[in-house]
This record gives structure tokens, C-alpha cells and sequence, in this order.
């Protein structure tokens, strides 16, 4: 059976930390709590990175601050998922270096910038993840693409230039788009996944909308994934609301046992399990984790 690790999708949450019921009252510095963050769990995802490039500094203390068994996964820079991309959230020296047009937009996508800029973001990036990588804790690099990336050859292509981009880390795929895993689209789906060797990243999230993807559990590498947004209806496609309370919802014990069988049968087809919870208001995220590492024992 595969090694099954389980964690939360950020140990710094604002709403995680002040709730006070995780982080003992001494662990007041980032240090101190990924320490204890690390103590408890033995995986994480980094979610900090899709916002803005991750500095090589950052990632050499969080090795630093971890133990060797210790696992993080990453989340890549929006920019590259196609997601809008503030202009002001791109290092400054490359902002210098854009047109003027792209200056003048509050938010750019990838195709808006010279391509000299596209490869400099990206061998930034990859050299961020290089301590986490030599110390052997880097799991998967995570590739969320939006609502409106819908399946087609184009798509395909451009997830495969993302593997290209990163060479020697591993590329996992989410999609947040329903058709990719449609009754006639999903077997095209999981096998262009599994030709290439791609994680494919399981979901439980709010069914009943046209972006609802649906809960499949499936291996298509050596590594699987699976990531509970919670199934908060209300505010699943809410306009002007954050991340948190987004995802603000506490699994249940027997939604919980749903996945328990699933996980079963991830493990028994790979060598290593991730089970991550995105569900990170206050402390509901590790709550749900520390149950289901229960239930999977």
C-alpha cells in the first residue's frame, strides 16, 4: 500500500491563527509555527505561491524548520495557470521590462508579456523550489486552471509546455472545469494524464454547478491527490469574497467515510498519497485532517 500523507493547504492562514485552537500560545513567529505545524502533520501545501513568486530564502528556511520525512507541495504562480494576474503582484525588476500597455492593466495574463519575461518568471520559479527539491521535500508542484479552461488540444498542449517548463519536479493537474471529466470527455482526460504521466488531483467541492467537478477518484501516476474545498453552496460561487470564506465549511464524520474507501483504492494503485484539505477557516482544515488520518489508520 502507498504511503498516505495528509495535511491542510496552509499552516498560515489569518483565520487558522487567530481562532487560537491549533498554535499553542508560545508559537508566535513563522518559525515556531511551522515547527509546530510540522510536528502534527507531514504534508502541506504551499498556496502562498500562486499569489506571488516564492523567494529560494523562503524555501531554504522552511527546510531548515522541518523534519526529513516532512512534505511540501506547491502551488504554481497564477500567472501560469491562466488566472488574471495583478501586474503589481510580478517582481519589480520585471515590471520595468514590460510594454506599456501591460503596465497600464490592472491585471495581465501570460499572454500579455514578451516571452522573455515568460522564461525569466518561470526560471525563477523553478530555482525558488530547488532547496525544497534537494532536501527531498518537494511532493508535486500543483497546476489549478481556471472555470474557462476548457479541454481541447490547445489546453492539452499548454499543460504539457508546464511539464516542459519544470522538468525535474513533479507536475500535478487539477481542472476546475466539469467538461474535462464530462461522461464524454473523461476517459480522453485520465488517459492524456496517465500517457504523460501526470497526477491527476481528485476533488470533493460543491456539486450542482456548471463548474462542479465531479468527485472521481482516479490514479494516473505513481502519485495521487486528493483536495476537500469543503461543500459550502453558498458562497462556492459567491462574487467578492475571499478565500476563506469560500472554502468555510466542516466536513462531517460521514462525509468523511465517503473518501475513506476511495483513498483505499488510491493507495493500493500508487506508492504515495496526498490527502489535503482547502477547507482553512479558522481551524476546520485540521480538524478534518486529523479525522480522516484517523479513520485511514
Amino acid at each position: 500500500m502507498a504511503d498516505v500523507l495528509v495535511g491542510t493547504c496552509s499552516w498560515t492562514d489569518p483565520t487558522l491563527i487567530a481562532c487560537g485552537r491549533f498554535y499553542p500560545e508560545h508559537c508566535r513567529t513563522a518559525e515556531a509555527r511551522l515547527q509546530y505545524y510540522a510536528s502534527q502533520f507531514r504534508l502541506v501545501e504551499v498556496d502562498s505561491s500562486y499569489y506571488a513568486l516564492p523567494s529560494e530564502r523562503t524555501s531554504f528556511l522552511w527546510v531548515e524548520r522541518t523534519g526529513e520525512r516532512f512534505v511540501f507541495d506547491v502551488k504554481a504562480f497564477r500567472l501560469f495557470t491562466q488566472h488574471p494576474t495583478p501586474v503589481k503582484s510580478l517582481p519589480q525588476d520585471v515590471r520595468r521590462e514590460l510594454p506599456q500597455p501591460a503596465l497600464e492593466k490592472g491585471n495581465v495574463y501570460l499572454r500579455d508579456l514578451p516571452e522573455e519575461a515568460v522564461a525569466e518568471l518561470w526560471q525563477r520559479f523553478e530555482r525558488a523550489l530547488l532547496p525544497l527539491d534537494s532536501a527531498g521535500k518537494l511532493g508535486v508542484v500543483l497546476f489549478q486552471f481556471p472555470p474557462w479552461f476548457f479541454p481541447g488540444s490547445a489546453q492539452r498542449e499548454y499543460i504539457l509546455q508546464c511539464r516542459e517548463r519544470l522538468p525535474q519536479y513533479r507536475v500535478a493537474i487539477e481542472f476546475r472545469n466539469a467538461s474535462w471529466l464530462s461522461e464524454k470527455n473523461r476517459e480522453r482526460t485520465l488517459d492524456f494524464l496517465r500517457q504523460n504521466d501526470l497526477p491527476f488531483v481528485c476533488v470533493d467541492e460543491p456539486q450542482g454547478f456548471r463548474s462542479s467537478v465531479p468527485p472521481v477518484a482516479e490514479a494516473t501516476s505513481d502519485i495521487a491527490l486528493v483536495r476537500f474545498h469543503g461543500r459550502n453552496r453558498e458562497t462556492w460561487e459567491k462574487k467578492g469574497i475571499g478565500p476563506a470564506e469560500r472554502f468555510n465549511y466542516l466536513y462531517s464524520e460521514e462525509e468523511l467515510r465517503e473518501w475513506v474507501p476511495r483513498i483505499r483504492h488510491l493507495a493500493s494503485a500508487t506508492r504515495e498519497v496526498h490527502v489535503l484539505f482547502n477547507n482553512c477557516y479558522a481551524d476546520k482544515a485540521v480538524v478534518n485532517a486529523r479525522q480522516i488520518a484517523f479513520m485511514l489508520d
